[in-house]
């Protein structure tokens, strides 16, 4: 994005650059499916992952999971192209290269069956180097910050595991259901389930996986290949383990990866059931368009709060920077790193799963520089700001700044 953001610091113009970009890339991922499933399989498994709402709302946004799970859905097709195109071991390393730039840990997930495999086929076993040489190339620069930053791979992984609250063995499929409609960040996961009926194709993916995979064996033994089928259950498998695994919280953009690579094995299922019996093909068709259609509500529904926050976020923005909080500033608190960007100012946090400062150091930099603390839903400032002047923000549903002392006020 750095083209875009060198002509212009506009969020709209950079969401329409992410949408097509997002576009190409999904048509880029699927098309490398072509040769090994055929061009209906292909572009229905695209279809239907691109209907989903979070893949919809995920393409403007500067988030990594979707392109987590376009690169995997490339990366997997060129493993399986590879034993037989030698250019596509190229491809491969690329993609690798490209999903470990964006996610590391993801990245492992996505690497761990591909070499599993590697190295027990062996018409893949020449591939393995191309799956370590991307891997490695993609991670250097997430482990030279390591070294850096925090003194070594293992701090940092603590690090990462104490922000996400702690990486332990934690059942958290319901979590995942009951954010599979929104928010899209379930944080914690206390809310109701909005729209239950339209989780019913979530519950039903698992059970059209088996399907698919019991077909798959079955038409092995007639010498039909299956890891077609197998390879790409075998990668969403791995890829959606941390997050229904290890992981206390939820959020729809997580389980990306494993809907983009579920889509092709269920979406050969729904074509080979179909093609024979036109009728089933009508049968299939409508419901695929009726998959489709129900993701839409869901769509309105959460674009519509997204930019209603936005507004709000703009808002506060705009009453603090009358307040007199301008560049150079701080604002720490609840919603302080969007507000903090749209005023121009730093954010920080002093508790949470974000904290990466401490109250004294906030007390050391009001000295030096206006800062304010953000409250919603009429919370109680924290200790060292009980003092500070309270400012009410109209128009921001309940929201609360406390100024600090002008800097050198008190000297």
């Amino acid at each position: 994005m750095s083209p875009v953001l060198a002509v212009t610091d506009s969020v709209l113009a950079l969401r329409i650059a992410l949408a097509l970009l997002s576009t190409a890339a999904l048509y880029a991922a699927y098309r490398v499916w072509r040769p090994l499933l055929g061009p209906a399989t292909t572009a229905l498994a695209a279809l239907v992952f691109s209907g989903l709402w979070i893949a919809q709302i995920s393409g403007p946004e500067a988030m990594p999971n979707l392109w987590v799970a376009l690169g995997a859905v490339a990366a997997t097709g060129l493993f399986l192209r590879a034993p037989r195109e030698p250019n596509a071991r190229w491809w491969l390393a690329a993609c690798l290269a490209g999903v470990a730039l964006m996610r590391v840990p993801d990245a492992a997930w996505l690497g761990l069956p591909l070499l599993a495999t590697a190295g027990c086929v062996r018409s893949h076993r020449r591939t393995l180097p191309y799956l370590l040489g991307g891997l490695a190339a993609g991670a250097t620069q997430w482990t030279v910050e390591a070294y850096s930053r925090f003194g070594g791979v293992p701090q940092r992984l603590h690090v990462s595991g104490a922000t996400e609250g702690g990486m332990h063995p934690h059942l958290n499929l319901f979590n995942a259901w009951r954010s599979l409609n929104g928010p899209e960040l379930c944080r914690p996961c206390s809310g109701p389930v909005h729209h239950p009926e339209l989780t019913l194709w979530w519950l039903a993916l698992p059970l059209l996986a088996l399907a698919a995979l019991a077909v798959a064996l079955r038409e092995r033994r007639t010498g039909v290949p299956a890891d077609r089928t197998l390879v790409p259950l075998a990668v969403a498998v791995c890829l959606s383990a941390p997050y229904l695994l290890l992981l206390s919280y939820s959020a729809p953009r997580f389980l990306l990866p494993a809907y983009a690579l579920l889509a092709l094995p269920v979406g050969g299922l729904l074509t080979r059931v179909a093609r024979p019996r036109p009728a089933l093909a009508v049968t299939v068709g409508c419901l695929v368009a009726l998959q489709l259609v129900a993701q839409y509500p869901v769509l309105h529904r959460m674009t519509a709060q997204v930019a209603s926050l936005d507004q709000r976020y703009r808002v506060a923005a705009d009453e603090l920077n009358a307040l007199g909080l301008r560049a150079p500033c701080l604002l720490v608190g609840s919603h302080a790193q969007p507000v903090g960007y749209d005023a121009g100012c730093a954010s920080a946090a002093t508790k949470g799963n974000n904290r990466n400062t401490t109250p004294s150091s906030v007390l050391r930099r009001a000295e030096r520089m206006p800062t304010a603390v953000l409250t919603a839903d009429a919370q109680r400032p924290p200790r060292y700001a009980r003092d500070w002047t309270r400012h009410p923000l109209p128009g921001t549903d309940g929201w609360t700044a406390w100024l600090a002392p002008a800097p050198g006020a008190s000297r």
